[in-house]
Order: structure tokens, then sequence, then C-alpha cells
């Protein structure tokens, strides 16, 4: 796996992986194994979160599940093409509360780099939605997004 942190002097987060897993396996790990690799620790909800959920077509919902079995919505499934792309609406706002009215975009491309390897484009955009704290909010999330991702990587590696 290796992680290159390069992003952006707007106010979007641009990470470009590569992951040791054929490109499908990238991608099943990233949308309908969320909850193996997120870290446990990122959650909204009052109960310790147990799993991510993300529905596998457009329109769907992205939520967390918690132990207690409630559910946290996080956002919406705005272009599911696999196994090459994920658009994501995130719906969270700088408490990391669910807002319907906030919508930023977090888009992941899978690029076949071989039978093997995958080439992984993240952007999480129009961070600028958040206002005054957006780029505060922009470096913390850019922060937590290395982290994550490096967290997928391991996970979806095939050994």
């Amino acid at each position: 796996m290796t992680l290159d942190i390069a992003t952006s002097a707007s106010l979007s987060i641009k990470k470009q992986l590569s992951v040791d897993a054929p490109i499908e396996r990238a991608f099943r790990v990233f949308t309908a194994n969320m909850g193996m690799w997120w870290p446990k620790d990122h959650h909204i909800g009052k109960s310790p979160l147990k799993d991510c959920v993300v529905e596998p077509h457009a329109g769907g919902r992205w939520y967390e599940i918690t132990e207690d079995g409630g559910t946290c919505e996080w956002g919406k499934v705005l272009a599911y093409d696999p196994p090459r792309r994920l658009l994501l609406a995130w719906q969270l706002n700088a408490a990391f509360e669910f807002d319907a009215k906030l919508v930023t975009e977090v888009e992941v491309r899978f690029s076949a780099l071989g039978p093997a390897r995958t080439q992984v484009d993240f952007e999480h955009r129009n961070i600028e939605r958040f206002g005054e704290t957006a780029p505060k909010l922009r470096d913390m999330l850019d922060e937590g997004w290395g982290g994550i991702l490096e967290s997928f990587a391991r996970t979806a590696r095939v050994e």
C-alpha cells in the first residue's frame, strides 16, 4: 500500500492510494464492507459504532448502525458504478451532525493497475459549503481521511 497525500490549495481534499487488491475487491471492500475498515471511534451515534452501510444504488442511504441497533444518517449515494466509481453526499455539518440541507461530495474512483493492484483516487469536495468554519474543518477532515483511507487499504489488501 502506498498513500500519496496530494491535497489541492482549494477547499477540497484529494488523495491517491495504490491498493494491493484487484479492482473488484477494492470496490467491494470500500462499499459493501465499510464497517470492517471504518475506525470505530469515527461515529456520530450515542452508542458505539457497529457497522457502516452504503446502499448499493444511486439514491441509497449512507449511514451507521450503532451497537444498540440505532441508525445515524451520514448522507446518500449519488452514483454507484461498480467497480469504477462511487459518489456520496456527505451531509454532516461542522459539528458532525446530520444536516439534510448540507451536501458536500465524496467521490472515489477505482482504476486497475494490473490484475492484483488498484489505484484509488479520492476527493472530498465542496468543503466551502461549511461557511466560515470551512478552512479549519478542511484541515481536520484532511488528516482524518488520511487515516481512514490507510485503514481501507490495509483491509482490502490481498495477502
